[in-house]
């Protein structure tokens, strides 16, 4: 049974990753279909991350009504039919349109299922589940190139993605019955839920937490680590395509590796948990993002780009599993929860509204600014992990005298 959950679970998560990286791959051939500015894709992504807050802050209260089984197989169905309009869309109005149900699909499934694994089965396995979202993540602008390539529409990639998330859906369906049996009914959730707010929860007011030493700075890391991640993988492509003359589906193919770097890396992390702690890991991977986003900004032929996206993927790996199973580490049990919830809205907050920002300065310059911009958020991400760590070691020194 263990395993079957697993299984569904890392299916769910591959089709959390799908549409995450697709708009980015397509948008320089969507753009010219409706005569868009540059910057709107940067508005649609943020309609996107919109949904995905709403849906995230509603998490616990449907959760509890409906359960994780009902609530995924609701969540990838609606991310289905809204791809599926998204193939058939005549109107950029009707992709803002699409967009909201997108992210309302999506917030309420990566909550659910994280907290069912974060419950149910040992640390590793969440690198390993935000792996599976890679490859979501990385099929996603390799569907896209191929039609791009072969000289169909951005539209095909659309639909082909949309029949993938259908077909889990009917699994989804099939498995309910599963959840069902493994999971507690309502009332009973509710009632853990209330024991362990008592114990675990104190009601302190939301000023209370941010006094919290490092709690602010934890934000700040999860705000411009998410810049970072969304920020590449939504203008990577036209970056290529603009500043260093690739085609299209070359550029989505490339964006795809960046994508597989993310993938690789979160799968060895899985393993590297077991030799190295949380905050060694956290500091190599900004370091190797930083390495990544200086290949990109150097004068270099296009093919160091590749390894710069490679490589910004790879160092990315670590961090966000990392940094959310740190949580407890660093600011107790006690108020993990709580500061956890805070941690994912800043990470969608900096998904929602960095990106777009880049958009809108590169429609007036260029998008050479893109590295720079990399670089600018990584060494503050930087600054603030490790100013964390210099608080907790001040914090244990205190404990220990």
């Amino acid at each position: 049974m263990s395993t079957i959950f697993l299984i569904i679970i890392y299916l769910a998560f591959i089709s959390l990753g799908l549409p995450d990286s697709m708009l980015g791959a397509a948008w320089p051939m969507m753009r010219p279909d409706f005569a868009a500015p540059v910057d709107v894709a940067g508005l649609l992504s943020m309609i996107v991350v919109a949904g995905t807050i709403i849906s995230s802050l509603a998490s616990g209260m449907v959760l509890q009504k409906l359960g994780t089984g009902k609530v995924t197989f609701i969540s990838v169905a609606v991310t289905a039919l809204a791809l599926l309009g998204f193939s058939y869309s005549p109107s950029i109005i009707w992709l803002a349109v699409l967009c909201l149900p997108l992210g309302l699909g999506a917030g309420s499934i990566d909550a659910g299922l994280n907290n069912y694994v974060a419950t149910h089965y040992k640390a590793h396995h969440m690198s390993w589940l935000h792996c599976f979202w890679g490859v979501g993540a990385m099929l996603g602008p390799i569907i896209m190139s191929r039609y791009i390539a072969a000289g169909d529409s951005w539209r095909q990639g659309y639909l082909t993605v949309s029949l993938i998330q259908f077909v889990l859906v009917v699994l989804l369906f099939i498995a309910l019955p599963l959840w069902k049996r493994a999971e507690p009914t309502g009332e009973s959730m509710a009632a853990a839920t209330d024991v362990q707010q008592e114990v675990i929860s104190p009601q302190i007011p939301v000023a209370g937490i941010l006094r919290i030493k490092g709690v602010k700075l934890a934000l700040v890391t999860f705000l411009f680590y998410c810049g970072v991640e969304a920020t590449l993988g939504l203008w990577g492509s036209s970056f290529l395509v603009n500043e260093k003359g690739l085609s299209a589906a070359t550029a989505a193919g490339w964006v795809s590796l960046y994508y597989g770097g993310i993938t690789v890396g979160r799968l060895v992390t899985g393993f590297v948990t077991f030799r190295f702690n949380n905050r060694q890991l956290i500091r190599t991977g900004i370091l190797i993002s930083m390495l990544g986003a200086l290949l990109l900004l150097l004068p270099l032929p296009a093919v160091y780009s590749l390894f710069g996206f490679i490589l910004v993927g790879l160092g990315s790996a670590p961090i966000f599993p990392c940094m959310l199973h740190e949580t407890p580490t660093r600011f107790g049990k006690e108020h993990s929860q709580r500061i956890m919830g805070y941690q994912m809205a800043m990470a969608y907050t900096g998904g929602a509204f960095l990106p777009p920002l880049l958009g809108w300065i590169a429609a007036r310059s260029s998008f050479v600014i893109l590295p720079f911009i990399l670089v600018g958020y990584i060494v503050i991400m930087l600054i603030s992990s490790e100013k964390i760590n210099v608080v907790m070691n001040k914090r244990k020194d205190e404990v220990s005298i």
